[in-house]
């Protein structure tokens, strides 16, 4: 149980590193973002500066506007317009256009402008005045879009890495259990074989049929198990079986072999029929693998267990109840993982092959439903009809 915690926790720390890395790199870029868009408004204001030497409209041609002309040059990326007191546009820089569609593509560029922010207001000598606007450069642009493509990138890897990560686990976990499964089956083979001699000369012998009948249910219970092992090893096929049916069997079966001081209840009508599709010795692993979980829950041996059985239009609802000391909450995500015990003995891999056996091979699914503690903790299972 603790491996899987630490396995979990480790994809936790992976995940907050990768969102930590993300937030560091989109405020590293957002603080360059900011500093490229004062460089730029830099480089419009000198501008502007430079315009202003600009002293009467006579001074075009002059050395002061070659200078001017100087300093937009060193602009290379910012796109800039402009205009005179009658709106006309007599400067543009860094604006891609033809010949052709010069006009058009100025007006357009000047629209944005306006509506992007306010104009640098230049005034020149004689009450001349002249208004510069300007716009981000198409690298700053890029620039305040790059961390959303960047944490689409994060976030992306972060996927595709957990997807891995949990196929490669469930890869895994299937080869364990079907290696597990296949070798407990062949391993069960050889003393259910004697088993079944030694019941033959227990009848020879003329002893007590009591004993014998028992053996004989033993035995074949054990056949049943090594039968269940060696269909988690491949797909077992489901056939048209009456659900009421399987479900008594199992309950008998256990009524049996559990404390006398626990009741095993059902609600339905042993003469009812429902038949869905089922692998029977595989479900009733299940039923009483839930039973006797529920039994190690009744800590004094003296409860009640229900099986109770509910149906919709699609669905068929069995849920397995008892009045044991319950779950924790917190434990509610975990019961079904392989080591999730709270026994002192065992493996912890009922329940995880409980879940197996009903989603994967009946396509239905199992889940702690509710639990309080000495009340009643209820498992439900859902299978389509």
């Amino acid at each position: 149980m603790d491996i899987y915690f630490k396995k979990r926790r480790w994809k936790q720390i992976i995940f907050i590193i990768a969102i930590l890395i993300g937030i560091g790199s989109l405020l590293y870029t957002n603080k360059l973002v900011n500093q490229v868009s004062k460089e730029e408004r830099i480089k419009v204001e000198h501008l502007a500066e430079a315009l202003k030497l600009l002293v009467t409209p006579e001074d075009l041609g002059s050395e002061v506007y070659l200078f001017i002309n100087q300093v937009t040059s060193t602009n290379t990326t910012v796109p800039i317009i402009v205009i005179d007191q009658q709106g006309e546009i007599i400067i543009d820089k860094n604006i891609n256009y033809s010949p052709k569609n010069k006009e058009k593509i100025l007006k357009r560029e000047l629209k944005k402008m306006e509506a992007h922010q306010k104009p640098i207001i230049i005034m020149l000598g004689g009450g001349v005045e002249q208004k510069l606007y300007y716009k981000e450069s198409s690298l700053l642009v890029k620039l305040k879009y790059y961390p959303v493509f960047q944490m689409g990138v994060i976030i992306l890897f972060i996927f595709v890495a957990y997807v891995a990560f949990s196929s490669a686990r469930k890869t895994e976990q299937n080869l364990v259990w079907i290696g597990m499964a296949k070798e407990t089956a062949h391993q069960l083979g050889t003393p259910i074989s004697s088993l079944m001699a030694w019941v033959e000369i227990l009848k020879e012998e003329n002893t007590d049929s009591k004993i014998i009948t028992e053996l004989a249910i033993d035995t074949e219970r054990l056949e049943k198990i090594a039968e269940r092992f060696s269909k988690i090893g491949s797909n077992p096929e489901l056939y048209p079986e009456n659900l009421y049916e399987v479900l008594l069997n199992s309950i008998l079966y256990l009524k049996t072999r559990i404390s006398k001081k626990i009741e095993l209840r059902y609600t339905f009508d042993e003469s009812m029929k429902l038949y869905i599709p089922l692998s029977s010795s595989l479900f009733s692993w299940v039923i009483e693998n839930l039973v006797r979980n529920s039994v190690d829950a009744i800590e004094n041996n003296s409860g009640i267990i229900s099986i109770d059985v509910t149906q919709t239009e699609k669905d068929v609802m069995i849920e397995v109840t008892d009045n044991g000391k319950g779950i924790p909450k917190s434990k509610f995500k975990t019961v079904f993982q392989p080591g999730f015990t709270t026994k002192k003995r065992g493996w912890g891999l009922g329940l995880s092959l409980s879940k197996r056996i009903i989603e994967i091979f009946h396509k239905g699914k199992i889940y702690l439903k509710s639990s309080e503690p000495n009340k009643a903790t209820i498992f439900r299972i859902i299978l389509k009809k």
